[in-house]
């Protein structure tokens, strides 16, 4: 068999890999092992250039990022992406920010993958919900102030807030709600909390760039945190917190 033949008959494989909130310290060593051998890496928007400096010098890099309002490539485009390096035999890494699967497309990639008869390997990473508020100082359980926390998205649909989450529930259900994406929508978002019975004095801590040296924090309640985030320019990405573990980072 030629050697071209032998490479169209090939199919390569396909790694998600959580790349952490920011710190490359936090990036786990299965991933980092990774990075320094494959082929193709498609990486997104939240990667920080530490961790991209991990990659093979000589291994073919693809900016598929998304931002508000900018997008790299359409999602389509990054599983097409995917699927075709894989099929050229090469070993891809789908490098994404924080977790692959908590509140990212790792899953929809996951499926679109299988589909395409891919072999598919996950690597999961530390999520920004978690990690941001430990960079902070602010432990989401504690004996004294928190025995339950829920992890929600805040981020809106097709460019308008559609509150498919049932905010009345969740403010109900947990000690501790960890918001994600949710920096654009926190005025209905604190609307709803409030209007679900959580008082306006619930401690709010909102974390921009969770982990990174620039992390910086903006410690409220709901009764002022909105307007504490026009006041101080407050910009995403940012995790909030809201809920009296809060307090803690004051002990």
């Amino acid at each position: 068999m030629a050697k071209t033949d032998y490479l169209s008959s090939y199919v390569g494989k396909v790694y998600l890999v959580g790349a952490g909130p920011g710190d490359a310290g936090l990036m786990t060593l299965k991933g980092k092992s990774l990075l320094e051998t494959c082929d193709v890496v498609l990486y997104d928007a939240l990667v920080s250039d530490e961790i991209l400096e991990m990659i093979n010098p000589i291994a073919e890099k693809i900016h598929a990022g998304k931002r508000r309002g900018n997008h790299s490539l359409l999602q389509e485009e990054t599983t097409q992406l995917l699927i075709e390096k894989a099929q050229e035999g090469r070993i891809v890494v789908r490098l994404k920010g924080g977790d692959p699967f908590i509140f990212g497309r790792g899953g929809e990639e996951l499926a679109d993958l299988r589909q395409a008869g891919i072999e598919v390997e996950v690597v999961p990473g530390i999520t920004s919900g978690i990690a941001a508020p430990a960079y902070a100082g602010i432990p989401l359980t504690h004996r004294d102030f928190s025995s339950s926390v829920i992890f929600v998205t805040g981020h809106e649909s097709a460019g308008k807030y559609r509150p498919s989450i049932n905010w009345v529930a969740i403010a109900q259900s947990a000690e501790t709600i960890v918001v994600y994406m949710g920096l654009h929508n926190l005025g209905e978002i604190v609307s709803q909390v409030i209007a679900a019975g959580l008082p306006e004095s619930t401690p709010v801590a909102l974390i921009r760039q969770g982990t990174r040296a620039d992390q910086s924090e903006l410690i409220g309640c709901l009764g002022n945190i909105v307007q504490l985030v026009q006041d101080n320019n407050f910009k995403p990405p940012a995790i909030a917190v809201i809920g009296n573990i809060v307090n803690f980072r004051d002990i």
